[in-house]
């Protein structure tokens, strides 16, 4: 399968950009601009304006950061990312890159006195090296594909790559005379994923030769697997890793294949032995998602994160570590009820420090391995997307519903955070964002429910505002205080209205059991919490609790479909985006199928499994009836997680209803819209349809 390359700014969840998507060399190099803004609210426009900032690299000596941005053009349609270096203090900054093309997936060389990263100016992304200063550029590998992770060894001598390989025969293989053919014969599941057909080709580890700054004599520890590594979709160079000797690589892979890769989630990690060539699975009988593997300092321990549950895609991420001495492992986390992420080793091997979810944050977190105590390093309302050490330091970089990315140097002892890149300093400078306000709401059920509010710049008490209620998607992903390009509060509260977001049942962070509470009751006590949220909100004054709307999209488009025939006339607009409509064609045409046997309990066709028929009563087209209120509807035709037909359905059914309904259609975009031109027309067009019914 071809490898999804993404430069991701996280808000698990669920929120994606890709520069490399768009490869056509543009006349011009895009880039930073000075914008100079006539309004300080955000606008659509303006929110493709800042730099996406990324994949934080600290030098050998921790004195330099490495790191990516990414910019984009609305008159292009395109996007570019180039490589820029600061030191610790901040100072120093320096632009290494400024082609048309997009450099990534940077790194420094074991001893600093290089920089090697991904570049596909010859028509091919392949391996470049430059001076730290961004001088003497030049490709040093000539694969025949595209690479997509690189990765020194310690001594330097050696380093991993991935890129795609042809492993499985297609028609033209088998017919080789109908070279014109264009068809797929299929024998088995998952010959679609996320947003990519199945094309014969796989992403396999590569470890090659490297000195005097050529990269040869390239290996595949793979050879003739048809298995991915990293995991498709969304896996990156976190689930590869070399073992302090350099004699070992420990990777994460799911070796299945067809139907048995898509009824499972059960990853492991291997370890591939560069002496004898030797592969072993060092996590079998495992049956979760098991990846992330990292060695400690010394190579004695190895650390990775691991699901119990077999086709639970959302369950705890444990922290388990191996101990290569007693051939014994252990869950280090049996008392933490969290899921780390961005793990990493102190030098001495004491301790690891890693990025977590807590109650709709992401904080920087240590373990002490000696008393396997938890101890939170940063507190705030904000999302660290990662963290890294760097001498006596830390750094991350982190978000808030009010600013994007930034590099951020962070005091391990008392947790002081200091802003280090400020890329958007300009433009943030010329906005007043709404106020960002958090609060704990009674459930049906009397649990407690921390809902976000977002009131709008300038916002004036004394007035009622149109009011939106938010629903997260999922089911299982973080409303955290994530910053979006897409679905981004402070847009829509730059538009005068109040948003109410609320963590209902399934949201992550706020432990295990709470995210449990959604699977096989999508219809459920999590409808009520939506409604909870917004019944209590609206008895505020300045919510004028005539003009209420509900939006979201994935699970939260199926949770707007659901409300529409639910809502007993609350809400005067509904939007919903690549949503969920008809539960058991959704079953019957998804891709990974472990997804839907979980959080549904089974096939819709299983009539004596009670729990999975309770869970498809509950599909939002059973109910579409009782539909009564305007609806506008999303979908992108790359949507193979959700096929756009379930849009469709959803808006043919409330046309023949003689419901006021709008079907936006983007051919070419999937879960995500990563096209600036088409984000900007998504914009117009959601607040158009709000505007219409709410104002």
């Amino acid at each position: 399968m071809k490898h999804l390359i993404l430069v991701s700014f996280l808000v698990l969840g669920s929120m994606i950009s890709s520069t490399q998507a768009y490869s056509t060399v543009p006349e011009q190099v895009i880039g930073k601009k000075n914008l100079q803004l006539t309004s300080d609210k955000m606008t659509p426009e303006v929110l493709w304006s800042f730099g996406r900032l990324g994949d934080v690299q600290v030098s050998p000596d921790g004195k330099t950061l490495l790191y990516g941005v990414s910019y984009f053009s609305k008159e292009e349609d395109k996007g570019n990312r180039d490589l820029y270096t600061i030191s610790m203090d901040g100072s120093s900054k320096k632009q290494l890159t400024k082609t048309p093309e997009s450099e990534y997936g940077a790194i420094w060389q074991t001893d600093g006195k290089k920089i090697l990263y991904l570049s596909s100016k010859s028509g091919k992304s392949q391996i470049w090296s430059s001076n730290p200063d961004g001088s003497e550029a030049k490709q040093i590998s000539y694969e025949d594909g595209n690479i997509t992770n690189i990765s020194f060894s310690p001594k330097g001598d050696k380093l991993f790559f991935t890129m795609d390989v042809k492993v499985t025969k297609n028609v033209h293989d088998l017919y080789s005379d109908l070279p014109k053919a264009n068809a797929l014969l299929l024998d088995d599941l998952l010959y679609r994923h996320w947003d990519n057909w199945e094309d014969t080709y796989f992403s396999h580890i590569f470890v090659a030769n490297y000195a005097e700054g050529i990269v040869s004599d390239s290996k595949d520890i793979m050879p003739n697997e048809p298995y991915d590594t990293p995991l498709m979709p969304f896996g990156g160079i976190e689930e590869i890793t070399w073992s302090p000797s350099g004699n070992q690589i420990a990777y994460t892979c799911k070796k299945q294949f067809g139907k048995e890769y898509a009824l499972s989630t059960n990853s492991d990690i291997y370890i591939y032995d560069l002496e004898t060539g030797a592969t072993r699975n060092l996590t079998k009988g495992m049956m979760g998602y098991d990846r992330s593997p990292l060695y400690s300092p010394d190579g004695k321990k190895l650390a990775w994160l691991s699901m119990e549950r077999a086709g639970f895609e959302a369950d705890k991420d444990r922290l388990f570590i191996y101990d290569f001495e007693t051939k014994s492992m252990e869950d280090y986390s049996k008392e933490f009820d969290y899921s780390p992420s961005s793990m990493n080793w102190t030098p001495n091997g004491k301790e690891i420090i890693f990025v977590c979810g807590i109650n709709a944050t992401f904080q920087v977190y240590r373990l002490t391995l000696k008393n396997k105590k938890f101890e939170a390093i940063t507190k705030g309302d904000h999302d660290y997307h990662s963290v890294a050490l760097a001498g006596d330091y830390l750094v991350g970089t982190k978000v808030s519903m009010s600013k994007p990315a930034e590099i951020y140097k962070i005091d391990p002892k008392t947790g002081k955070e200091t802003e280090i890149s400020f890329e958007n300093k300009e433009i943030l400078s010329q906005l007043e964002m709404g106020k960002v306000e958090k609060r704990w709401i009674t459930t049906t059920d009397n649990k407690k429910m921390l809902t976000w509010i977002i009131y709008p710049p300038h916002f004036d008490a004394s007035k009622k505002y149109p009011t939106i209620l938010y629903c997260e998607g999922g089911p299982q992903s973080p409303l955290s205080q994530f910053w979006s390009y897409r679905w981004n509060f402070q847009m829509m509260a730059a538009n005068d209205y109040i948003i109410v977001a609320p963590n209902r049942r399934g949201v992550l962070t706020f432990g295990q059991d709470w995210t449990d509470a959604v699977s096989k009751d999508n219809g459920g006590q999590c409808m009520d919490d939506y409604l909870s949220a917004i019944d209590e909100l609206k008895k505020e004054p300045y919510i004028d609790g005539d003009r209420l709307g509900a939006v979201g999209a994935s699970f939260g488009g199926f949770s707007v479909y659901w409300l529409a025939g639910h809502h007993q006339h609350r809400f005067k607009a509904f939007i919903a985006h690549c949503g969920v409509f008809n539960s058991e064609m959704e079953y019957a045409t998804t891709d990974e199928m472990f997804f839907d046997n979980w959080e549904k309990g089974g096939a819709f066709w299983d009539l004596d499994n009670k729990v999975a028929q309770k869970s498809f009563a509950s599909s939002p087209h059973k109910f579409v009836q009782n539909w009564d209120t305007p609806i506008l509807v999303i979908h992108g035709g790359k949507d193979f997680r959700i096929p756009y037909t379930q849009g469709m359905a959803a808006f043919n059914s409330a046309q023949l209803q003689g419901i006021p309904s709008r079907f936006l259609y983007f051919p070419e975009e999937s879960h995500w819209v990563l096209h600036p031109q088409n984000g900007i027309l998504w914009q117009r067009v959601f607040f158009g349809w709000l505007d219409k019914y709410l104002k």
